[in-house]
C-alpha cells in the first residue's frame, strides 16, 4: 500500500475551500460609497464599512485587502451602471430637453456624486487612474448626457452646427460642482433653471423664453 492509499496522510487533494459569496457586492460597495462621501477616503476605514453593511469585517477583508481597492471597485461599478442615455427626454427643444433633466431624485444623485468625489479628492492626487475612474463614473456621465441633448439640437436645426458642444456640455456640470464643493451651497431647480436661461442658452445662440414660459 502505498502513502496514497493511507487515509488521513498529506498527500491526499487538497479540500476546495467554500466558494466566495459574491451576492451582497452591490450593498457593501454602496455602504463604502456612503461611508467615503460623509467621512473622506482619510477617514474612512474598512470596517466602517463592514458596519453600514452590517457585512462581517473578515468578509470585506477577504474580498478588498485595502480601502483603495474597495473604493476603486465601487467607482467601477457606479461607472457600469451610470452610462444609460436611452432614457433621456426628447421635447423637441433643447431647453425643454434641459428642464425635464431637473428633478428631485436626479438632484440628490447629482449633489451624492459630488460628495462621493470630495471624499476622494486627497487620494486622487496620488492615483491618476482613480481620478479618470471617478471622472468617469461622477462627472462623465452628465456631461455626456448634454452632449446628447445638444447633437440633436444640432440635428433638428435649433442650434449651429458651429457650436463647441463639447465644451458647451462642461458649463452646467462644473458650475454645479464648484457650487457644492467650493461654496457648500445646495443645488435646487431654482439655481440650475437660472443656469439654463443664464448662461446656456445665450451660449448656444437661443433666447431666454417668452411669455413667461419656464418649460
Amino acid at each position: 500500500m502505498t502513502q496514497l492509499d493511507i487515509p488521513g496522510t498529506t498527500e491526499h487533494s487538497p479540500r476546495l475551500g467554500r466558494k466566495r459569496d459574491h451576492t451582497r457586492d452591490p450593498e457593501i460597495l454602496a455602504a463604502a460609497l456612503e461611508v467615503l462621501a460623509e467621512t473622506g477616503y482619510d477617514g474612512m476605514t474598512i470596517d466602517m464599512v463592514a458596519a453600514r453593511a452590517k457585512a462581517g469585517k473578515a468578509t470585506l477583508y477577504r474580498r478588498w485587502p485595502s480601502k483603495g481597492e474597495l473604493i476603486i471597485d465601487a467607482v467601477a461599478c457606479m461607472k457600469q451602471s451610470g452610462n444609460d442615455y436611452s432614457r433621456l427626454p426628447d421635447t423637441g427643444s433643447l431647453r425643454g430637453d434641459l428642464v425635464a433633466m431637473i428633478k428631485p431624485l436626479s438632484i440628490k444623485d447629482s449633489e451624492k456624486k459630488l460628495q462621493i468625489l470630495a471624499g476622494l479628492m486627497s487620494m486622487l492626487s496620488h492615483d491618476p487612474g482613480l481620478a479618470d475612474a471617478a471622472n468617469a463614473a461622477l462627472l462623465e456621465p452628465k456631461v455626456a448626457a448634454n452632449r446628447v441633448l445638444m447633437q440633436r439640437a444640432i440635428e433638428r436645426g435649433e442650434i449651429s452646427a458651429g457650436c463647441d458642444i463639447d465644451l458647451l456640455s462642461l458649463i452646467t456640470p462644473s458650475m454645479v460642482a464648484y457650487r457644492v464643493l467650493i461654496l457648500r451651497k445646495p443645488v435646487d431647480s431654482a439655481f440650475l433653471l437660472s443656469l439654463i436661461d443664464g448662461v446656456l442658452m445665450p451660449a448656444v445662440g437661443l433666447g431666454p423664453p417668452t411669455n413667461g414660459k419656464t418649460d
